[in-house]
């Protein structure tokens, strides 16, 4: 079965790159040029050369064509990419390869899916994954989330690759929320260490950021086990003690007080305002989230986010 990627970024590439070592995979992206004639992404993913299989394209309708498109796009402008080519989008399996909450509407990508495109058959993959790895034949686990379990059955198999295990779920919504708010959780973590305050104070932020996630995940009607698996832990896990992620790398940058490329995307940042607004509504209680809102907005600094935390009511865990 084809399979298209749209999106040229690090992860959009890695993805295709690992299809396309075992099937015929189409990449689309704007700006294609040195990577045709290279036959590599030299901007993102250097010395990760591209199987022969994997073709390159411009034109999104001939890469729209196949039956299976990964929308590996920033998840604030996943909405708009739909909006624009939903008439090539219509009755296709479409699985979002991105991670976050939308900020105008407070809702994740199968949602957007859902909402632009009702036709298509919405999906998400997600899990603990560095698109290096991805790119270089590591071998990572991943999770595929879809409402329809024979749909996701057969986009398990022809998603799967010698270095890509998928495990699948109907659970969409905690699919989401895990992948969305652990990039909130590893700003965090990364906030605190580069402001100098310690391991234990970044194994704490984990802890409690990850009950965060599940309070949230739970009042939003996601299965309490979907947090647990690699989409919720596993992810939380690699992105708050890696520097290869980029949310962990803006919250260094956070607590260090240097500066941070405003060109890299950071879905957190956007993703913690979201979710702090979508917690005031609802009424609940995350206050890691708002203090990673609040350091991004430049309402508080490390030292008095970390006091407001340290100086919360006791209670039991």
């Amino acid at each position: 079965m084809n399979i298209s990627v749209i999106g040229a970024g690090a992860f959009g590439t890695a993805l295709a790159i690992s299809l396309g070592r075992e099937a015929a995979v189409t990449l689309w992206g704007r700006d294609i040029g040195d990577m045709a004639e290279r036959r590599e992404n030299t901007r993102h993913l250097p010395n990760c050369p591209f199987p022969p299989k994997l073709a390159i394209t411009d034109n999104i309708s001939n890469a729209a064509a196949a039956p299976i498109l990964l929308l590996a796009v920033p998840m604030q402008k996943l909405r708009d990419v739909l909006n624009t080519h939903a008439g090539l989008f219509v009755g296709k399996h479409l699985v979002a390869c991105c991670k976050g909450i939308e900020l105008s509407s407070g809702i994740g990508p199968v949602s957007v899916i859902r909402a632009v495109i009702p036709d298509a058959d919405a999906a998400i993959l997600t899990g603990p994954s560095f698109a290096a790895d991805i790119a270089r034949g590591l071998p990572t686990a991943l999770t595929l989330a879809c409402a329809n379990d024979s749909v996701c059955a057969k986009l398990q198999q022809s998603l799967t690759t010698a270095n890509l295990r998928l495990y699948r779920t109907g659970d969409t919504t905690g699919a989401e929320l895990g992948g969305a708010l652990k990039n909130v959780i590893a700003i965090a973590c990364g906030a605190a260490m580069g402001a100098g305050l310690g391991e234990s104070a970044r194994a704490a932020l984990m802890t409690r950021g990850y009950a965060e996630m599940q309070r949230l995940a739970a009042h939003l009607g996601a299965h309490p086990a979907t947090l647990s698996g690699l989409s919720g832990f596993g992810d939380l896990t690699l992105t708050c003690t890696s520097t290869q992620s980029r949310n962990y790398r803006l919250g260094l940058s956070l607590g260090a007080g240097t500066q941070f490329d405003p060109a890299t995307t950071v879905e957190g940042a956007a993703t913690a305002k979201a979710v702090h607004q979508l917690a005031a509504k609802a009424g609940l209680d995350l206050p890691i989230t708002s203090a990673v809102s609040d350091l991004i907005d430049n309402r508080l600094d490390v030292q008095r986010a970390m006091e407001s935390l340290l100086n919360r009511p006791l209670k039991e865990e």
